[in-house]
């Protein structure tokens, strides 16, 4: 009987090595996360900080693989590939066609979470299939409140009635179709026309945006992706002719636009990086992370961008948050 004691002690521990191998733990609460976006600019790289300062604020000992397509959805799949043949422990997928680059990736490796933010439209764009109902590997925070585009064409038609509004996207952005569509539907029955120029890359929106000067009253460009990384293309012919310039987010006021009802990308960030927590830390089941919407919007206002758009000051917008353009 005391002979058996020892093997019986050795196969106890043999079982708690093994039940730990199979928890986060035996990585020594270090973790490896994968992250993916599909071009470099203000919003973006927000959520992406917020996301990081979640996971530091909970002490998390994590190393990032930081991955940007450069603008070319083409360069998504590696990426993503990447990060499941590196069996990292969770992948950070900042916005739409990253998203969906990693779900696929992911098709045979479903143990490998996904969270996305910057997203517009989680279940137009086949993420998840509705907002309380997370996918197998994936759930995150979408970036466009319910209320956002309706509170801004609401605005533009109160303080521009009549307005031929000028549409620049990305065709091949389905979070910017989603919200086109929404702009659209929106300025129903409103004061207001609209006209619509697509673009394929960052390089074709300055002469986009020259070709509506003489068709437009004013410029609204929602959050797409290839549009808001030039930016400044639209923002110097804004200004040069005196053209209103209503942005879809508050990053792009620092930038010259001139106003949005928008929300603050480094919040979802930080948000989704709290979601992160509660899967690595925590060791709940992504399926039971409900996809959020953005706490609130409110409006912003450039009053810089105001005076070089030729815009009149209205006293209404007084409440307003203020913000400043990023110096060069």
């Amino acid at each position: 009987m005391k002979r058996g004691l020892p093997l019986l002690i050795v196969a106890i521990v043999s079982i708690v090595i093994l039940a730990a191998c199979g928890s986060n733990a035996s990585k020594g609460d270090s973790f490896k996360i994968g992250a993916s976006q599909i071009v470099e600019h203000p919003s973006l790289d927000r959520a992406y900080e917020g996301f990081k300062k979640a996971l530091e604020d909970a002490g998390l000992d994590v190393k990032f693989d930081f991955q940007s397509a450069q603008g070319d959805q083409n360069n998504l799949k590696p990426i993503s590939d990447g990060f499941v043949a590196d069996d990292v422990d969770l992948i950070f997928a900042n916005s739409t066609p990253a998203a969906l680059s990693a779900l696929e990736a992911t098709k045979d490796a479903r143990d490998i979470p996904i969270l996305f933010t910057s997203v517009t439209d989680a279940v137009s764009a086949g993420l998840v299939t509705a907002m309380d109902e997370p996918g197998e590997n994936i759930t995150g925070v979408v970036d466009l409140h319910p209320d956002a585009i309706q509170e801004t064409v609401k605005f533009i038609d109160k303080y521009f009635p009549d307005a031929t509004v000028g549409l620049i996207y990305n065709a091949g952005e389905s979070n910017s179709v989603t919200q086109i569509e929404a702009v659209l539907a929106a300025g129903e029955g409103t004061s207001l026309t609209f006209k619509e120029r697509t673009v394929a890359n960052s390089s074709e929106v300055q002469q986009a945006a020259t070709t509506l000067v003489s068709e437009v009253d004013l410029f609204y460009i929602v959050t797409d992706n290839t549009v808001v990384s030039a930016l400044e293309s639209v923002v110097g012919v804004a200004n040069e002719q005196d053209i209103p310039l209503v942005v879809g987010e508050p990053d792009s006021l620092a930038k010259g636009g001139f106003v949005t009802f928008g929300i603050d990308y480094y919040t979802i960030g930080y948000r989704t990086g709290e979601m992160a927590v509660q899967i690595l830390k925590d060791g709940k089941s992504i399926k039971d992370i409900k996809v959020e919407y953005p706490p609130e919007i409110q409006l912003f206002i450039n009053k810089k961008a105001a005076e070089e758009q030729g815009i009149e000051w209205n006293s209404e917008w007084d409440d307003a948050e203020f913000v400043d353009t990023a110096e060069n």
